[in-house]
């Protein structure tokens, strides 16, 4: 009983936790850190883009390109919270975080998480009333109604984040060796050293119920979405009215599948490469994605990049109805 006292006590109070090691050779090192230096470039670069070419674009200035903005501003953080410090570590040749910044990264991770998981859910109910309702559509999503949306998804994930939080740093650790390359949740539990460790279970549990709410919500939209589309006389029309939705359909489902996989399943004892492979696709692949998926198929999008790039787009793209403006 005294040893497992003195080992509890000598593993919480080191100064930080030591992360995966990808690879103890130096060239694979520094591979790794280019790995995550392309994918991260290109993730934000991307966003960017997207940003600016909204900001940019007084046609784009409509609920919909006001909510992708924002998507893609969460998914700049949520790249930004956890590779920097991944290839930092990787270029140094290190495995230390601080407690602290391992507090962080939980934080404003479940923080961007949960964002864009509220946005998606906020876009499919903007493009439920574009096209089911479309004769309310500019009294429903007038300006103040998208802020008040938008702040309240940012304030709500704010506090989900620092709920997650404190249920996972409540409970004392038993070491500070943490099988994953940056702060997650599911690696963090495994060194829990008590049943404290149950209150970030439940947390998570309730969470999951939550956002099965919001998944539920999204699908019957969608059925009633696609219903109203069916019935639209033109073929135009109906390309049109899938082309606004389809993007939205992709970047929720496999932003979805991707994170539910990672939280709710079954974790190891020890990281094997196809969870690292996975963490790696949740984490990166939806923020480096999105701006593409959304650009792909929509031609007011592309118009406004080619401006920002100095590229010729000779498609215009023009309609009265708000399920094609906006």
């Amino acid at each position: 009983m005294f040893l497992q006292e003195q080992h509890l006590i000598n593993a919480t109070s080191r100064p930080g936790f030591l992360l995966l090691e990808l690879s103890n050779i130096w060239d694979r090192q520094i591979m790794c850190f280019i790995g995550f230096l392309v994918f991260y470039l290109a993730a934000v670069a991307g966003n960017l883009i997207i940003i600016s070419a909204i900001a940019s674009d007084h046609h784009l200035h409509t609920p919909m390109y006001f909510f992708l903005m924002n998507l893609a501003i969460q998914d700049m953080g949520q790249v930004s919270v956890i590779f920097p410090k991944a290839m930092a570590n990787s270029l140094r040749g290190s495995r230390h975080i601080s407690f602290s910044g391992c507090v962080a990264q939980v934080l404003f991770f479940i923080f961007f998480i949960a964002s864009d998981f509220f946005l998606l859910t906020v876009m499919a109910y903007d493009r439920y009333v574009a096209i089911c309702n479309p004769l309310h559509y500019e009294m429903l999503m007038n300006k103040q109604s998208c802020i008040q949306m938008v702040s309240a998804v940012w304030v709500i994930s704010f506090f989900y984040g620092i709920l997650h939080t404190g249920g996972t740093f409540a409970t004392p650790f038993c070491s500070n060796v943490i099988d994953q390359f940056f702060c997650e949740i599911p690696a963090l539990l495994k060194l829990a050293c008590s049943d404290l460790y149950l209150i970030e279970i439940g947390v998570l549990f309730l969470s999951s119920i939550f956002s099965s709410g919001c998944f539920i919500f999204i699908v019957v939209t969608y059925v009633r979405i696609f219903t109203a589309v069916l019935r639209i006389p033109s073929v135009q029309g109906r390309q049109k009215a899938f082309s606004t939705c389809f993007p939205h359909l992709i970047v929720f489902s496999f932003f979805t599948f991707t994170v539910y996989f990672a939280y709710l399943k079954p974790t190891p004892n020890s990281a094997s490469h196809s969870d690292l492979a996975f963490t790696l696709i949740y984490s990166m692949l939806p923020p480096m994605m999105n701006p593409v998926i959304y650009s792909m198929r929509n031609k007011v999008i592309k118009q406004a990049l080619s401006k920002i790039l100095g590229l010729r787009y000779s498609s215009m793209c023009t309609s009265s109805s708000p399920f094609l403006q906006s």
